[in-house]
């Protein structure tokens, strides 16, 4: 849940990228942090290991402005995409208030795909949030390896696999060129900020 700062006049948001192994979480986060201004952009922390490139989180807070005179501040993080580390990603879900699904367009991870978007599913009714209620945007990613010959989804399939009972914003991608990270960053950002305000709007009221 968002945290509210009144005395440095701030509301901190959680956004979590979500999705199965090696789909490219990571990767849009490194894109946004290495060509974003540092002067919105803190540091970035991230943990490698043999099993999945990123055990814990990445940690990237942005500054986007102010709404109702207070400072919004994003912290960015992922989850790792391994099963045996879904613990870790419970972990990561506490608290959050937006959630962009990344999903792989290559044809072997089709199955990869909704079997993490369920595990988020799962994961989100533990921490009493249903998917059709919080913030939630899709990404397909590695939408460029169309070009190298590599077998990969249409988005035609992806949205029937993925959407078609969510109905929300999708956006094509290619988190390694940059394509469709910001376009993915910007509406989430958007969606979670919304619901935050929308939600907690009486109590900043009460407390200016």
């Amino acid at each position: 849940m968002a945290f509210i700062d009144l005395s440095r006049g701030e509301i901190q948001v959680k956004i979590v990228y979500y999705g199965p192994g090696r789909c490219g979480k990571t990767t849009n986060l490194l894109f946004i942090h290495e060509s974003m201004s540092k002067q919105v952009c803190g540091k970035m922390v991230t943990i490698d290991t043999r099993g999945d490139r990123t055990l814990f989180f990445d940690f990237l807070p942005l500054g986007l402005g102010r709404i109702m005179n207070l400072n919004i501040k994003i912290q960015l993080y992922t989850v790792p995409g391994q099963v045996m580390y879904n613990s870790t990603r419970k972990l990561v879900l506490r608290g959050v208030d937006g959630v962009a699904f990344v999903a792989d367009s290559l044809k072997v991870q089709k199955h990869k795909n909704i079997e993490s978007l369920e595990n988020l599913k799962e994961n989100l009714a533990d921490e009493g949030w249903d998917v059709r209620q919080i913030p939630l945007v899709l990404q397909f990613n590695k939408r460029d390896l169309a070009k190298s010959n590599i077998p990969i989804l249409s988005v035609q399939e992806m949205e029937n696999d993925l959407n078609s009972s969510l109905g929300v914003p999708c956006f094509e991608a290619s988190a390694l060129r940059g394509d469709g990270v910001y376009d993915t960053l910007r509406e989430i950002s958007k969606r979670t900020v919304k619901g935050v305000v929308r939600k907690m709007g009486g109590k900043l009221q009460q407390g200016m």
